[in-house]
């Protein structure tokens, strides 16, 4: 980790057990501004720290003298004396309980001082004698939605989105691909079919020196266990790193990494066997032996299974091997993408489905400037879009509700509305869209006017608060957003966190009806905490015959690398590009936005 984004963690977690130990409130908010100030900074802080000159930090904007102290005894010693006091006051159970979903540290704080509550099993128990009632504010629906949180959290079973998972992995296939003797090394499993995700890692490698491989991947930097160190197989525990501290990951969490040493020639088999899902391996081992075939990681023999043990050891050769394309062949089945293969109706397949590819996009419909809470200009944005090959930026900053994110208020819009069609004048090569992204509120109805919803040249529409209700009324609050005549875009429609917040559950059939009826495209949100339509509903609504828009939901320039998300999310869901409305040439969506108008 960075010294940069440790200090950040260092000053966060100080702010939070500040908090929890009924510290000055300004001294909570103090700590909690200077992690924020730190994270975003540009320049070599730790330098500064370590050369020891608080004038040099304290002329940095937003640092103030106990901060640059702080600062300079962290880089000089590795920690803070404060730091150390504080952990000595707060069981680590305590900061999980942070964790929990609902939980801040006002309630954190009186639950430990009232209940004695130190970890996630303390407040189990609470919960189950019925004493948690017993605290201020703590009524029967808040216990209910905690527990709701509790199962939840557990639930994900330790699994890391695919957007920190794309991250590891990458990680160590670059590793392996500067190795010595390396031929061939990508990723597998569960995170090349795009699952939202991962449990964890697998990597192939096929190589002429097997012991460097090894060598590599087990004393690669980050590695906190080594599982296994075998010929064909490796396993490690590695941290995450400090990649995703951006987003509030620990970056010493842990994460298994299987690699798997593989034979070049048998390395379309392989792929396929590592790549899953389980299902669809048994699907297609079901219909090799219907063929009087095996089909394992080593190819597909010709084998009538008479001779239980493995065909590759009886010196067989395999009739199809070295890619996966052929092995379908050989099966009398069409290609089948990655993404595709979950046992959800592609064995039945008679014609490879040409689903969306990443080359496929040519617009961006959902972006946000420093006009509300991005961080890049409209023209920064516009550049980034550009050199994508975009022909369409829309840029959608956030509406007047979402106070939090920075939202305008209607004479705020107007203005950026003017501002953002002006850009559009100076900038070439690009036509920049005067949009927002505005709330839907809790009864349905929009957070602006109709007559500045309908000066927007892109409307899109997306909840944000009240995501806790029932299906019944998140179901009608979405129909009425859907059927409001200046909208575009039905963005995150369930406003879920992957693996954090479970969002909306309205009756999807009936949103996908409503947005065939009314023209209304509903959004797959590309980032990787929300991919949002999920894969499921993206499939419903291509059977049923709905637009679809993939945006990256941009705040920050690295955001626009969540596009590659959104089209696996598409791909799962058997999304063709006719079908999205990002992929379509410039006149023929202009045509569509200004329809709604």
């Amino acid at each position: 980790m960075s010294f940069q984004k440790h200090a950040a963690a260092t000053f966060n977690t100080m702010s939070q057990m500040l908090e929890l130990t009924g510290g000055d409130l300004f001294r909570v908010a103090a700590h909690a501004k200077a992690s924020r100030i730190i994270k975003d900074l540009t320049i070599d802080i730790e330098a500064l720290a370590k050369a020891g000159d608080p004038k040099a930090l304290v002329a940095i904007d937003g640092i103030g003298k106990g901060t640059a102290g702080k600062l300079i005894e962290l880089a000089q010693t590795g920690t803070i004396a404060e730091y150390e006091e504080l952990a000595a006051k707060v069981p680590a159970g305590v900061m999980e309980v942070l964790g929990v979903q609902g939980l801040g540290p006002k309630t954190v704080k009186l639950m430990w001082d009232e209940k004695g509550v130190e970890s996630i099993d303390d407040l189990k128990k609470i919960i189950e004698d019925g004493s948690i009632l017993e605290l201020p504010r703590m009524g029967a629906k808040t216990v209910e939605n905690i527990k709701d949180s509790i199962a939840f959290l557990e639930s994900s079973g330790g699994r890391l989105q695919i957007g920190i998972a794309q991250q590891v992995a990458n990680r160590f296939v670059s590793l392996l691909e500067d190795t010595s003797g390396t031929i061939r090394v990508a990723f597998a499993g569960s995170l090349r079919r795009g699952k939202e995700s991962i449990g964890d890692v697998d990597i192939l490698i096929a190589t002429n020196d097997p012991d460097a491989a090894r060598e590599a991947f087990t004393a690669s930097e980050g590695v906190m266990q080594v599982l296994a160190k075998g010929d064909t197989k490796c396993s490690i525990r590695s941290a995450i790193g400090d990649s995703m501290s951006r987003w509030g990951k620990d970056e010493n969490a842990a994460v298994q990494i299987d690699l798997r040493i593989v034979d070049q020639q048998c390395w379309g088999a392989a792929l396929l066997y590592f790549t899953g899902s389980k299902e669809h391996g048994v699907r297609l081992r079901e219909r090799a032996i219907k063929m009087g075939m095996t089909l394992n990681e080593y190819g597909l023999f010709v084998d009538d299974g008479s001779d239980p043990s493995p065909p590759q050891s009886r010196g067989l050769d395999p009739m199809a091997c070295e890619t996966e394309a052929a092995i379908y062949l050989a099966l009398n089945l069409p290609y089948i993408d990655p993404p595709m293969r979950e046992d959800r109706g592609e064995m039945e397949l008679r014609d490879h489905v040409h689903v969306i590819e990443l080359s496929d996009i040519k617009a961006e419909l959902h972006s946000h400037t420093v006009a509300s809470d991005g961080k890049m200009t409209i023209e920064e944005s516009a550049a980034i879009a550009k050199a994508r090959g975009f022909h369409t930026l829309a840029v959608t900053d956030h509406s007047q509700s979402s106070a939090v994110a920075g939202g305008l208020k209607p004479d705020r819009l107007r203005e950026h509305i003017k501002a953002i069609r002006e850009a559009n004048e100076r900038i070439e090569g690009i036509t920049v869209l005067a949009g927002s992204e505005v709330d839907i509120l809790v009864d349905g109805s929009l957070d602006y006017d109709d007559d500045l919803l309908h000066e927007l040249s892109v409307v899109v529409a997306s909840p944000h608060a009240g995501l806790r209700a029932k299906p019944k009324q998140a179901t009608k609050r979405l129909l009425k957003a859907i059927a409001h005549p200046s909208v575009h875009i039905i963005g995150h429609p369930t406003g879920r966190l992957i693996e954090r917040r479970e969002g909306l559950s309205p009756d999807m059939n009936e949103i996908i009806a409503a947005a065939i009826e009314h023209n209304v495209a509903l959004e797959i949100n590309s980032h990787w905490m929300r991919l949002d339509l999920r894969d499921t509903h993206v499939r419903a609504a291509v059977e049923a015959g709905a637009l679809i828009s993939i945006n990256c939901d941009d705040h920050h320039p690295s955001d626009y690398d969540n596009i590659r998300f959104g089209v696996l999310t598409g791909q799962r869901g058997w999304l063709t590009a006719e079908q999205c409305i990002n992929t379509w040439d410039a006149d023929r969506l202009h045509g569509w936005l200004k329809s709604k108008r």
